[in-house]
Formats: structure tokens, sequence, C-alpha cells
């Protein structure tokens, strides 16, 4: 905190106009800490590992992206807890389960550490913990959205491949998708885990088993991959509507083909570029947006494919 009260003096005689050079105040090459629930193998990441390096290099800042490795949140707490202790300048971090990164979290704040919540969690949830603010997407909006587009189809029942059951945030789009079109979740949704044999044999069960399913929902392409596989193997592609959440190449030229309805983009670039140069003018200068952000959701269909396809896995 400390380079924060000295960029906030500075910054307060520059707009007295006592100063001719307020970027002589600038303490560059600040270190801060992006932290995610995420696996090694959820390649989704990619693109936020990309906007903070971009972020970084723009604002002469070093960011360090920290995970634990099989996406245990107890790992995660623990990194949190770590980081916290190396007194960086600002940390980043999702809220992938409240409860158990709570006490890390508010630890962190209460050292005086400016924190920027991310993707998972919701913004009471950021505010309660003591964050600065949350960029992130209402997940059980987007999946409501999702849930509105399939009902106008006259969906009346779907199923829900949820890859990360773990993460309360994946569950709440389930439940949007299920409340918009008119139904309760129940069954309708299947944990799968992460590996895509996994995933594929089970959405084929599933489907085998319930051949009156109305439309698919994966939820980011470690699911959208392997169900996209099945449906093809099982002739399905195409006569049952299938969307997702997040854009992969692969989710892309399904869209392109017409396999895949839509992908709901969260903007994950944004995730990771904004709160690095959110945290390096707050900690050189005192200032900070009034509001919190939505990064998401956003439709990816057919019709703008061709705008996005060309970023996926670096920007979008």
């Amino acid at each position: 905190m400390k380079k924060t009260l000295t960029a906030i003096a500075a910054a307060t005689v520059a707009f007295a106009g006592l100063a001719t050079a307020s970027t002589s105040a600038q303490a560059e090459g600040e270190n801060f800490v992006l932290i995610s629930h995420a696996p090694d193998s959820d390649s989704w990441w990619n693109v936020i590992k990309n906007a903070i390096k971009v972020a970084g290099d723009q604002m002469d800042v070093n960011v360090e992206y920290r995970n634990p490795p099989t996406g245990d949140l107890a790992d995660m707490a623990r990194i949190v807890q770590q980081t916290a202790a190396s007194n960086p300048d600002g940390i980043i971090v999702t809220i992938a389960d409240f409860n158990v990164l709570k006490g890390p979290i508010e630890d962190a704040v209460a050292k005086g550490i400016p924190v920027i919540t991310i993707n998972s969690g919701t913004v009471d949830q950021s505010h309660e913990l003591g964050a600065l603010m949350h960029v992130g997407q209402p997940e059980y909006d987007a999946g409501f959205g999702a849930g509105k587009r399939m009902a106008a189809q006259g969906v009346k029942s779907f199923l829900c491949v949820n890859h990360y059951i773990t993460n309360p945030a994946s569950v709440e789009r389930c439940r949007g998708f299920a409340d918009a079109i008119g139904t309760d979740l129940g069954d309708q949704m299947i944990d799968t885990g992460l590996d895509p044999s996994e995933v594929k044999n089970k959405v084929s069960a599933y489907l085998n088993a319930h051949q009156d399913v109305g439309a698919v929902l994966a939820l980011g392409p470690n699911s959208a991959e392997p169900t996209l596989d099945a449906l093809r193997e099982l002739g399905l592609n195409g006569a049952v509507p299938f969307g997702t959440f997040d854009l992969s190449a692969k989710i892309a030229d399904g869209i392109k083909k017409g396999d895949i309805s839509f992908a709901i983009d969260q903007q994950p670039y944004l995730q990771g570029y904004l709160p690095v140069v959110i945290l390096t003018n707050y900690v050189r200068y005192g200032v900070l947006p009034s509001g919190d952000i939505n990064s998401g959701p956003g439709f990816i269909t057919k019709d703008n494919i061709s705008l996005v396809e060309k970023y996926a896995g670096e920007y979008r």
C-alpha cells in the first residue's frame, strides 16, 4: 500500500497544477499475481495467460499466473495464502468456491493487498470479500439467456454437460438454462469430469437412455468438443440444438457447419487484461472505475462467427 499512498499523493499534486510531469511519480515494475482455479489441462485459460502477458508488457509490470495443477480448490486456497504472504502489489483471483476461498482472500485484503476478482463468483461475493471490483460474466444470467434461445425453438428438456461440477458457478449456468426453459434442473445435468473420453462416453450414454432430449448445453471447450464428437457419432449433430459456453477452433468449426447453435462468449481476454491495467493505475495513481465490469455474455452464431474465429484461443 505504500506505493498506493505515494502514487495518490503524487497524483493530487499533479491535479493541482503544481507539477508538470506526473509520470515521474510512477513506480514501474509492480508485481501482480493472477490465481485461477483451472487445472493445467484446461486450455481455455490460454486466452487469459495471453491477456496478462500483453497487459504486463504494455503497463511495464510483472504478472505471474498461478493455479492448482489438478484443479483442487483446497490447493488453490493454499496458493492464495502463499501469494499474500509474498506481499505482491496486487492479486487477481477467481471465486471458484466462496466458502473455500473466503478466508484466504479476506486475509489478503486485510494485509492491504489490492484484490480484483474475475471469472467465477458473483459481484456480491466479490464485495463481501472486500475486493476492489469484479470482472466477469453473471453465470446464472448467461445460462438463462442461452435457455431463452432454446425455449424460443420449443425446447422443453435438455442435457447440461458439466465438466467442472465442483465449481458452483458452473451449476448456476445449468440452473439458469433450466429456469429459462421452464423445467427443473434435476438429473438433466451430468458430472463428466475433464477427461475427453469420459465426457464423450457419458454424453453418449445419456443420449441413448434419453432419446427425447430437446437440447444440449456444454459449459466450455473441455465438455463441448467431446460432446460434439458424441453427437456426430450418434448422427444427432444439427438435429438436436446444441449450445456451449466459450470458443475454440473446434467449436468455431462446429458453428460454421451448423452442428453447434451458438457459443456464449464471456470474453476471457478482458478478464485477464483489464484487471492488470486497472490494478496498475490504482497502485500508481489511486484511480479506480466506480463499478464492476460484466465481460459477457455475448452470443457467437453462424451469422457472426467469421468476425471472431481467427482470434479463437488467443483473444476470444
